[in-house]
């Protein structure tokens, strides 16, 4: 927000220098960006007067002027081609100072210049600042100051503070707000502008339009005045400079009204022409899906249904907060204007300008939220301004739908909570101060606060504690040091612990962290051999991307690892052991937002790792969160992974039934093939949040055994086709009570056993908490598990 020095100091008194009051500024939560003088390279320039020309005797194209300059007259040879006797210009007299350099007594063709005539070019000013300069030529000034008068008083040049707002105060976007900061700041009082409208027409604007508003979701306010009798012309040059110095272009005195209105107070506005409004009625309304709109800017605009639009009985004639439309832009010819000041919903605004690719000077504010009490005032302010510089006639009254809530927002001010959040020992009287500074009411006796309707910002007890602190002043809190009391202490969520103990064992397992991004595009789900049916697919859309590889939200972590594999591998890294915890992102209807899904994504190549090690890391994650009861299914039909490599991890459910948790396995080869991983890789996509959910935080212990165990081995002789899990289930359930612990310790192929076996070997631990076990109680529990496993796996004992 680029704020001219004099169009503030029309609010408040600001006596200190430019640079003193960027300090004040930012030390009280205004940051300033920069501080442009615009004359800071413009010295002994003044306004000269040619009293008479003639032409240079050597020299046709040059001519000898003597020039009123005040004090003296001096003589000036210029070659510049748009000058006449009687012409004002800007001066440039010997030692003076400007953007190009310094002036020095001239000699041109033998006769001497006591100084230089000066275009905007010289004076390095815009022509938006200037627009009546010559594009060639000297600038003459239209409304001859006196000879003498120095350049830049004479130009109205300003010294322009330039203040980054941040997105919660929309009400500092304008000269007002940025008043009421600066004299809370510098301890001067506010001068509110006087607003009175001189309503000269015998009819009333309610006559003329009818306003219809479909959701006050929307359009939370809409307000219209119609003037008539309008004279579109240039705005006078006070207006011009002073929106050319705030970073606004001039266009016409209709146009710069409005602009200027919403430079001041922060309301933008926007004129119609009335006649081209079709049975003098306003609708705002949310646009046909399909719709074209033509704006200003003459580009055709596909409108969506969520948009919101202003239109006449017929059509639609601007887009909400955003621009006008040409069908109903005022020209030259127009001689009836609708004037509307509306506060439309912010989110809506946002959307409309994103999806558009149209930002403005209007969007920006509205998209932050406007006060709904702002809009009646800067209305009648543009009324004021078009009567004062007789652009127009304004009726009586105004047209308004309010669906806004008038009362007043109010809290409870407690002192004693406000010092023990800053640290400091303020009185209550001083907060009220600084409060009623910033145009809160405050009601000494019951400790209310009533909130200012442009502060939408404050909500809570901590943003009144800011209110005060910024211009108690930061630099005057006594650092003190934390009160230690375990109420203040943070702490981490049970997930959170939870997902800390998963970190640091994978960490323990030689894992390390990978980071990815969570945008991805749809080329991806050919990449891992996705169904075109499959669910997966189905993701959610980003309304502006980067690009088509950032257009969706991924709905998987594999093809990520994949290019995490395929990155390390393609530098010669010999093994990689990653895992990243990241977010997946599914769909859950048009008007919700999509369901995140914390998911656990281990990838491994390299250092022989098959799926046993893959198999281990998941199993030590389980461990960690004492979860019990877990079982691993083959899994053949997953179109990413190997079929009889890969299985899916279920856990049992306290409904005793199971739930999928994941799966985990060795990548299918085609899909190595497609992204670019030239090694053998296994990866495990697991749902962490139900991981972390069925945890058991809860420990119990147990003492140390006081009697011995007895160990013994087995080696089974199976089908290649039987898996280990199969066959531990099953030692475990014919084992009884006395067997402690199972572990497969060998797995053999070849030799004396046929192409279609294996061995398998387990250590097996027997153990009673209540005696030492005997050998026959040992044989028996061995019998039983033998028995179990021919009957249950077709078993033999391997002799």
């Amino acid at each position: 927000m680029k704020a001219p020095m004099k169009w503030l100091k029309e609010f408040v008194n600001i006596s200190v220098s430019a640079k003193d009051y960027a300090e004040a500024m930012t030390m009280s939560g205004s940051k300033v960006e920069a501080i442009d003088d615009m004359g800071k390279n413009i010295d002994h320039v003044v306004v000269g007067k040619i009293l008479s020309m003639e032409k240079h005797p050597d020299a046709d194209k040059l001519m000898v002027c003597k020039v009123d300059v005040g004090q003296e007259i001096l003589q000036i040879v210029t070659g510049a081609p748009n000058i006449n006797a009687g012409d004002v210009i800007p001066l440039a007299m010997v030692g003076a100072t400007l953007p190009g350099g310094k002036i020095s007594t001239s000699n041109l063709r033998g006769v001497p210049s006591m100084g230089m005539m000066c275009s905007m070019e010289e004076l390095q000013l815009s022509k938006d600042f200037m627009p009546d300069a010559p594009d060639y030529g000297v600038y003459v000034f239209a409304d001859a100051p006196v000879p003498g008068t120095d350049v830049k008083e004479a130009l109205g040049l300003d010294t322009v503070v330039e203040f980054e707002i941040t997105s919660n105060r929309p009400d500092c976007l304008c000269i007002l707000g940025l008043a009421r900061e600066s004299a809370a700041t510098l301890g001067e009082s506010l001068r509110l502008p006087e607003i009175n409208v001189a309503e000269k027409s015998a009819y009333k604007t309610t006559d003329k339009v009818k306003l219809f508003v479909a959701d006050f979701n929307d359009c939370i306010r809409y307000t219209a005045r119609i003037v008539e009798n309008v004279t579109v012309e240039p705005s006078p040059k006070w207006m011009q400079r002073r929106l050319a110095a705030a970073g606004m272009r001039p266009i016409n005195n209709i146009v710069d009204i409005t602009n200027y209105v919403m430079l001041e107070l922060g309301q933008p506005m926007h004129a119609f022409d009335f006649d081209k409004i079709a049975g003098g009625e306003i609708h705002v309304r949310r646009a046909s899906e399909g719709e074209v709109f033509r704006t200003l800017d003459s580009q055709n605009r596909l409108l969506t249904s969520d948009m919101l639009v202003i239109a006449d009985a017929e059509k639609a004639v601007a887009l909400a907060g955003v621009m006008g439309g040409e069908n109903s832009e005022v020209t030259k010819e127009t001689k009836t204007l609708l004037l509307e000041s509306a506060v439309f919903g912010g989110t809506s605004i946002r959307k409309t300008a994103q999806k558009l690719n149209l930002r403005s000077e209007a969007s920006g504010r509205f998209e932050k939220g406007l006060d709904p009490q702002n809009a009646p005032l800067a209305l009648d302010r543009c009324a004021q301004l078009i009567e004062q510089l007789g652009a127009g006639t304004v009726l009586k009254g105004i047209a308004d739908c309010d669906g806004s809530d008038p009362k007043p927002k109010t809290m409870l001010l407690e002192p004693e909570k406000i010092n023990a959040y800053l640290g400091t020992n303020l009185k209550f009287k001083d907060m009220c101060t600084i409060l009623e500074n910033l145009d809160f009411r405050v009601d000494s006796e019951t400790c209310m606060i009533q909130i200012p309707s442009f502060r939408s910002d404050i909500a809570w007890m901590q943003d009144l504690a800011e209110e005060v602190a910024r211009f108690y002043g930061y630099n005057n809190i006594t650092p003190t040091l934390l009160s230690g009391k375990d109420s203040m202490r943070g702490r981490k969520t049970r997930s959170q612990t939870l997902q800390s103990l998963v970190y640091d064992t994978l960490l323990g397992c030689g894992l390390s962290e990978a980071y990815t991004l969570s945008f991805t595009g749809p080329k991806v789900f050919d990449a891992i051999r996705l169904p075109q049916d499959d669910i997966l697919r189905n993701a959610v859309v980003v309304e502006n991307p980067l690009g088509e590889d950032f257009s969706l939200l991924r709905t998987t972590t594999l093809p990520d690892m994949l290019r995490v594999l395929s990155l390390n591998a393609s530098h010669k890294v010999p093994a990689a052991w990653l895992f990243e915890i990241a977010h997946t992102y599914h769909p859950a209807g048009l008007e919700t937002l999509p369901d995140e899904i914390k998911t656990l994504t281990v990838g491994l190549y390299g250092n022989n790792a098959g799926y046993a090690e893959l198999k281990g890391i998941v199993e030590q994650v389980l461990i960690t969160l004492h979860i019990d009861g877990a079982v691993f299914e083959p899994l053949k039909d997953h179109p990413s992974y190997h079929p009889g490599r890969t299985a899916t991890l279920l856990l049992r459910s306290g409904a005793g039934d199971f739930v999928s948790a994941g799966v985990l396995g060795e990548v299918h080869p085609e899909v190595l093939q497609r992204n670019e991983v030239p090694k053998r890789a296994l990866v495990a996509e697991l749902n962490l949040a139900l991981l972390l959910s069925m945890a058991d935080t809860h420990r119990s212990y147990r003492q140390l055994p006081k009697f011995p165990a007895s160990t013994r081995d087995v080696s089974v002789v199976v089908r290649d086709d039987v898996l280990m899990q199969q066959a531990m289930d099953c030692i475990q359930k014919h084992g009884g009570v006395l067997l402690e612990e199972v572990a497969l310790f060998d797995v053999y192929k070849g030799g004396q056993l046929a192409k279609h076996q294996k061995s398998m070997a387990f250590s097996l631990s027997f153990r009673s908490a209540e005696r030492t076990l005997t050998d026959d109680e040992v044989n028996e529990a061995m019998e039983n598990i033998f028995s179990g496993l021919e009957k249950t796996i077709g078993a033999e004992l391997r002799r």
